[in-house]
């Protein structure tokens, strides 16, 4: 099958091209989806394409919107549901969670509700404690869901096919820094399995496990460890936390004997936690030195400069987090290519927060 090298949110684009043209059953609607900016660019033209009976704008109110979509997939329909910022989601989490989560079991498996909601999340443009939350946990603790976090444009393409064309809800977390970055991505209709994670990078010293953004920062940081001090890692990006692949992770952990779990949630309840806890449980008697995971403080996001350039995990801190797992007590000096010259985005491409 032929690849492009496209970005990360062309590929979400080609993804809703592509589902829509196969299932005319199929809506896209949410907040800011028929804006000039589409949403960093991810529902261009799909109006067009597809007509105002599909493609809508609405006004914001989120309960409502989750409404419609749990009401529209119980006579047929399959909706993408777009919300451009996580935090204010949680306005409807009762419909998600009281309603869209639970029809499949209370019914007895004779009826469904293929839903599709997009969440984008995650910091930039300093926008502070109510506006850059990363709440995957939330949605990870409630039975029903499917939870799908991708990194790479091509699992943002084949993961969102699949979330789509899925019998029941599905939340898919997108992290705004992530929309620019560019990999080869197949053409045509493909999925990618939700509950198998990815293998980035082989090793045989160390496991880390990140999701999302974190990905970026992991593999960034086994590099440096790599040329620095020899150490080879595992590097997994979980791709979706629920279902959690533990037969990629427990093969790892087994092979590596140490394990760093990376999250961008809160530190208290995170999915890091989860993963730390069953392998604890499972896998004891593997491992050579204690787990160790890096997620946020459990403290509201700041906004300011003098707060936020210490406040994110960077490839940095996961290289500090090695050297004291591995007890390298070795003074070198780590940049941080994380942070661009410009206040809490990633580059300058970054020009707003949609």
């Amino acid at each position: 099958m032929l690849k492009n090298k496209i970005t990360f949110a062309s590929a979400i684009n080609d993804a809703m091209h592509i589902s829509m043209q196969k299932d005319k059953k199929i809506l896209c609607y949410g907040l800011g989806v028929t804006d000039p900016k589409n949403i960093f660019s991810t529902t261009t033209n799909l109006e067009k394409k597809f007509g105002t009976n599909r493609v809508f704008d609405v006004p914001t109110s989120e309960n409502a919107l989750t409404g419609i979509s749990i009401g529209a997939a119980i006579d047929g329909l399959k909706s993408v549901v777009v919300h451009q910022r996580l935090d204010f989601f949680l306005y409807a989490m009762d419909q998600l969670v009281n309603s869209a989560a639970k029809w499949y079991y209370m019914f007895g498996s004779k009826s469904s509700v293929p839903i599709t909601i997009r969440l984008i999340m995650g910091r930039g443009w300093g926008q502070g404690p109510t506006h850059s939350q990363n709440l995957q946990a939330w949605f990870n603790h409630i039975p029903g869901l499917k939870v799908v976090m991708p990194t790479f444009a091509d699992d943002a393409k084949g993961l969102l096919l699949s979330s789509i064309f899925d019998p029941n809800p599905v939340v898919y977390l997108e992290h705004r820094w992530l929309h620019n970055s560019k990999s080869n991505v197949k053409k045509g209709d493909y999925r990618v399995k939700i509950g198998k994670a990815r293998i980035c990078k082989k090793g045989k010293d160390l496991t880390i496990i990140g999701m999302s953004y974190m990905t970026v920062e992991a593999l960034k940081a086994a590099q440096i460890v790599l040329k620095k001090f020899k150490i080879k890692a595992d590097v997994i990006d979980l791709r979706t936390i629920k279902p959690i692949d533990w037969k990629t992770i427990f093969n790892s952990v087994e092979k590596t004997g140490r394990l760093l779990v990376l999250d961008t949630g809160f530190t208290t309840g995170s999915v890091a936690g989860e993963i730390i806890a069953k392998v604890s449980m499972q896998k004891f008697n593997k491992l050579k030195s204690p787990p160790m995971r890096l997620a946020m403080p459990d403290v509201p996001e700041p906004t300011s400069f003098a707060l936020t350039k210490d406040f994110h995990i960077t490839s940095k801190n996961i290289v500090q987090s090695i050297m004291k797992m591995f007890r390298i007590k070795t003074k070198i000096v780590l940049e941080d290519t994380s942070q661009s010259k410009f206040h809490d985005q990633p580059g300058e491409w970054f020009k707003g927060p949609f």
